[in-house]
């Protein structure tokens, strides 16, 4: 899901969900939701609630930094069960060797909306591949978590 008020009014190329499509397909997996909403909470968070309808793992691209129009964190804040904020620390962690102390402006997030995982990245281009690269990473584990399933076994004695 992009969130992108020039994008949503045309002023804008898409070239997050090309971009996106390509390298879930390159996983093996397949794009089953895409949209474009400006940064209006209610349409974000709208579009989030329709998109873990669909998928197990959603990716929103924009709205995180500190200005007024960055909503996107709120947005899913709202619909969201709980906060996976290690998603953030990692996403920080791999964009500071790029774009340098900056990063660490991002308040990229992950949630847990439903029974998906929802990720919160930066829109920029190499942002996205990062956050895709780590949800390849952690979604398989995240989701069977969040479901209840887990290859861990805990006890007391």
């Amino acid at each position: 899901m992009v969130t992108s008020d020039r994008v949503s009014r045309g002023l804008a190329r898409d070239e997050i969900t090309p971009l996106a499509r390509k390298l879930i397909e390159d996983e093996g997996h397949v794009l089953v939701y895409s949209v474009v909403v400006p940064n209006s909470v209610g349409l974000i968070r709208r579009a989030v609630l329709d998109a873990v309808s669909w998928s197990d793992v959603v990716l929103v691209t924009g709205g995180t930094g500190p200005g007024p129009r960055d909503l996107s964190i709120e947005a899913v804040g709202l619909v969201a069960r709980k906060e996976v904020p290690g998603l953030g620390l990692f996403m920080a962690e791999e964009s500071r060797a790029s774009v340098g102390d900056r990063a660490l402006m991002s308040r990229s997030t992950g949630f847990v909306v439903g029974d998906s995982l929802v990720m919160v990245s930066p829109g920029a281009l190499d942002a996205v591949e990062k956050a895709l690269g780590i949800l390849f990473k952690m979604a398989p584990h995240a989701v069977r978590a969040i479901r209840g399933a887990s290859k861990w076994v805990h006890g007391c004695a």
